[in-house]
């Protein structure tokens, strides 16, 4: 199999701290595939099972070159791709044998459908009583949504984000990317680490039941808080903030943009002085971030005005100056060259036999003693069929009858 073309502090580790975990990556659509990736960037062993004529439908998402999804190739990564037609009797055969070798299963499909198949907790773990089974659905395995399809756009608008985000005189607004199922994902596989750390003290498995509309409400904030004590309704309110003044975004004098936050009261001081207007620091309203937060307009003129005579790179060097926060607001292309990411190998080279080498986000963090590491990108629908089953011990008649059969 490939592996990576760098060696850094995130490739290559002689010793990763989730080796000897197997873990079956039954689900689609993303957040469960990508808690089986976060998995397998720290050494779990992960095996993609997919429908024989019908892959995770991520392999036609975005762009493709040479008819290969490039999206798959970050997903997939680190991952031995089989095939298992599971409403097949021997595709259940075969998942269960699957099943009784791994220490954790993840899926998504609606609730119900395992059971349909024979396949639920109560086989899962007759097959395997140490077994994790990750079960990632829009609204949770219970409850008056459970049946619903769902996707992440419908987390990110029933749980109030898409209520929060936009400006205050315009419609709410999605992200243009798959957010809840990303906070899903990272939450899954705390949960997924978090019920191994207990079969360790027990020796038994569980069910992980994760609702994708759950973890990006708790991202928002004290919400439920303030309403519940204080009927308060956060409002839109664009790209400020009621907590802090000034928090922008502002255009400079080559058409570029840079935002400024100002979450510390010394360094909105520094701002202010930074831009000529040390005046306003005296007032007594500057004293609060909410108070500051209610006289932005007169903030956010102070430092738009300052920063729209001064190119990008003016700004950014009288900041960094100043002690005073503010960044680029940067598009794919500025993140590809930014120095920080470079020298961070954010952004990874990965040799793949497909398309060759190839640059993706790196693992997520750096540990210092048993680090990460991408082994090889996204592969083929199906290329380790035969290897994964005839390591579990099919013998080639067995798996010419699945084939027959239309199993796998």
């Amino acid at each position: 199999m490939s592996t990576t073309t760098q060696t850094t502090a995130r490739t290559r580790p002689h010793h990763q701290p989730l080796d000897g975990l197997r873990v079956l990556d039954l689900a689609t659509l993303f957040a469960g595939p990508m808690a089986a990736t976060l998995l397998g960037d720290f050494g779990a062993e992960v095996i993609k099972v997919e429908h024989p004529v019908r892959p995770d439908p991520s392999r036609g998402h975005g762009p493709a070159k040479h008819g290969v999804g490039l999206w798959w190739k970050v997903l997939g990564r680190n991952k031995r791709a089989i095939t298992l037609d599971l409403s097949k009797p021997g595709g259940r055969a075969t998942l269960l044998r699957l099943a009784a070798t791994a220490d954790v299963v993840i899926e998504n499909f609606r609730p119900g459908t395992l059971e349909k198949w024979g396949l639920g907790w109560a086989e899962l773990s007759a097959a395997n009583p140490r077994l994790i089974l990750a079960r990632v659905t829009a609204f949770g395995q219970f409850g008056p949504y459970a049946h619903r399809p769902g996707f992440g756009t419908l987390a990110e608008a029933l749980s109030g984000f898409a209520a929060l985000t936009g400006e205050p005189d315009a419609p709410p607004t999605l992200p243009p990317f798959g957010l809840a199922d990303s906070v899903a994902a990272l939450t899954t596989a705390y949960a997924v680490l978090t019920a191994l750390a207990a079969r360790d003290r027990t020796g038994a498995g569980q069910v992980v039941d994760m609702a994708i509309i759950e973890p990006i409400l708790a991202v928002l904030g004290p919400q439920p808080t303030w309403y519940d004590q204080l009927g308060h309704v956060q409002e839109r309110t664009g790209n400020r903030s009621a907590n802090n003044a000034p928090r922008n975004t502002y255009r400079t004098a080559d058409g570029t943009w840079v935002a400024v936050s100002t979450s510390a009261q010394s360094v909105a001081e520094r701002v202010i002085r930074l831009v000529g207007r040390p005046e306003l620091i005296e007032e007594p309203w500057f004293a609060t971030g909410a108070e500051r937060a209610a006289h932005a307009d007169v903030l956010d003129e102070a430092v738009g005005s300052w920063i729209a005579a001064r190119t990008r790179a003016e700004v950014l060097a009288a900041f960094e100056r100043a002690e005073a926060a503010v960044a680029p607001v940067q598009d794919v292309r500025d993140v590809m060259a930014d120095p920080q990411y470079r020298a961070l190998d954010t952004v990874t080279t990965v040799a793949d036999p497909e398309l060759g080498p190839l640059r993706m986000q790196n693992v997520l963090f750096r540990l210092s003693a048993t680090p990460g590491a991408i082994r090889w990108a996204g592969r083929p629908h199906g290329a380790d069929t035969d290897a994964v089953l005839t390591e579990l011990g099919l013998t080639p008649a067995r798996l010419r009858a699945l084939r027959e059969e239309g199993a796998v």
